[in-house]
């Protein structure tokens, strides 16, 4: 069964495009993007919060998340996120037919 995450990043106030560009040149989405089972990892900027960034991932099962919780990129946005992010907030649903 497919997993879809969507996350929403409240970053520092006036962060929210420094964050999204250290994602991108880093190189963190590329690789998230690169793993086996990844099928969706956008990015969207909230229209009413200026200091929110929402990412929504699919994957083709939950082991897949698993494995990409376990990669060397996705540490190093835990450090990016203790720099530069407030709060995280998940949600994850069981996709059948996506």
């Amino acid at each position: 069964m497919k997993r879809l995450v969507e996350v929403h990043y409240f970053v520092k106030s006036g962060c929210r495009d420094e964050f999204y560009r250290q994602i991108n040149d880093k190189g963190i989405a590329a690789a998230a993007r690169a793993e086996t089972g990844n099928e969706k990892y956008d990015f969207f900027f909230s229209p009413t919060d200026p200091d929110e960034l929402v990412l929504f991932e699919m994957w083709s099962s939950p082991e897949a998340v698993q494995s990409h919780m376990e990669t060397a990129h996705y540490r190093e946005l835990m450090e990016l996120k203790k720099e530069l992010v407030i709060e995280t907030t998940f949600s994850r649903y069981d996709a059948e037919q996506i």
